[in-house]
């Protein structure tokens, strides 16, 4: 498969690499994990906005500037390509920012997605429960409506970005005589509610990238329902594609890390005690984000042309997330013992960013749906098996 570009994404790539090599930091931000980095990320975020590069794909009313995923997959390479800093607002501009556009009433989009935009709302997810991790037809917070207001009671936990988050959006059980993936409810709702306790997670490496929410008759407005009563699977499951099948993890990603991952076996090949077959495990992760990549433009060409991400979505959950996890593998085996330096050491180098990006890679198979989940919806739709 070979990929050529009309004249008008050849501009638009010149466009997007000129605003980034004026305007990206000169020096890293600090962790978005901790309270100054997730401030200047947000500062970063309203910076992207003032170029209409917040998300490129959503109308320009709204914010954006109306690209089709072929251009999004362009801003995505040459974001990566001028390291710029993460996006710290991913799940709302990648993952509700899409679903609102396909299920939120023209008030909500207007209400909501100009300030994701900006990054004066950051969001949130609300899936997982203490009991319901990857299974979230398991989940069992609760949201009784009572006239205009639905009161919430319970607890999610793994709750990204929620130390600092403005907003949540969640799945919550509004049917109480319901089972499984019936009687769910989509909601939007602020984090300072009354009623709202956020409990930082900390990580391996101690910054608090999780928090666990807990809810004590916490009363939303029912206009921030999304989709409709009822209706919560469904509107997950177009959320939980675009997490899984094509925008949380954009191909640039990976063949930024294959990059760095050829430079750091060829500064280091020489060393005597390196294993061979790490050169092999060096090609083959080139190779594999290379194949995730035409498999993406593959995807974009085929929504473009008015197409669904189907159960794909899943297969592509499993293999960026393994992949992600054998790249940084593979760097700590070439680094050896300096690996295990910590990111603040002084002469770590370049091993803070592996042992990072290894700390998160861990966690690709479980974020998103464990990788077994996701194996068992495949065997699901390839018996035709329907869901219950």
């Amino acid at each position: 498969m070979e990929l050529t570009y009309t004249a008008e994404q050849r501009a638009f790539r010149e466009e997007v690499r000129a605003w980034m090599a004026a305007n990206v930091p000169a020096q890293p931000l600090q962790s978005f994990d901790c309270e100054e980095g997730f401030r200047q990320h947000r500062a970063w975020e309203a910076k992207l906005n003032e170029g209409r590069w917040g998300m490129v794909t959503w109308p320009k009313a709204l914010g954006g500037r109306g690209c089709d995923l072929i251009e999004w997959l362009i801003f995505e390479e040459e974001y990566y390509r001028a390291g710029a800093p993460a996006r710290v607002n991913q799940n709302g501009i990648f993952l509700l920012g899409p679903t609102l556009m396909e299920f939120g009433t023209a008030a909500q989009q207007e209400r909501f997605l100009p300030k994701m935009a900006t990054g004066e709302e950051i969001w949130a997810q609300g899936w997982s429960e203490p009991n319901a991790g990857s299974d979230m037809a398991a989940i069992r917070c609760r949201a009784e409506r009572k006239g205009d207001v639905y009161v919430i009671n319970g607890q999610k936990t793994w709750s990204t970005r929620a130390v600092w988050a403005d907003w949540l959006f969640g799945l919550f059980r509004s049917d109480p005589q319901s089972s499984r993936h019936h009687g769910l409810t989509f909601i939007l709702l602020p984090l300072n509610s009354p009623g709202i306790t956020v409990r930082p997670i900390p990580q391996l490496n101690g910054l608090p990238g999780f928090a666990e929410i807990f809810f004590d008759d916490v009363e939303v407005p029912v206009d921030n329902v999304l989709g409709g009563e009822g209706m919560g699977w469904h509107v997950a499951m177009s959320t939980a594609g675009f997490e899984r099948g094509l925008m949380l993890r954009s191909p640039a990603r990976f063949q930024e890390t294959a990059r760095r991952l050829v430079q750091l076996y060829l500064a280091n090949r020489e060393q005597a005690d390196l294993d061979p077959a790490i050169g092999e495990a060096v090609m083959r992760a080139w190779m594999d984000a290379e194949a995730y990549t035409l498999n993406t433009y593959m995807t974009a060409s085929r929504l473009g042309k008015g197409g669904k991400i189907g159960p794909e979505s899943s297969t592509n959950k499993i293999f960026w997330s393994e992949l992600d996890q054998r790249m940084h593998e593979t760097a700590l085996s070439i680094l050896g013992l300096r690996g295990e330096l910590l990111p603040h050491a002084p002469d770590a180098g370049d091993v803070g960013h592996w042992l990072d990006g290894f700390l998160f890679a861990q966690a690709g198979p479980i974020y998103a749906g464990t990788n077994e989940i996701q194996r068992n919806i495949i065997a699901e739709r390839m018996l035709g098996m329907p869901r219950a």
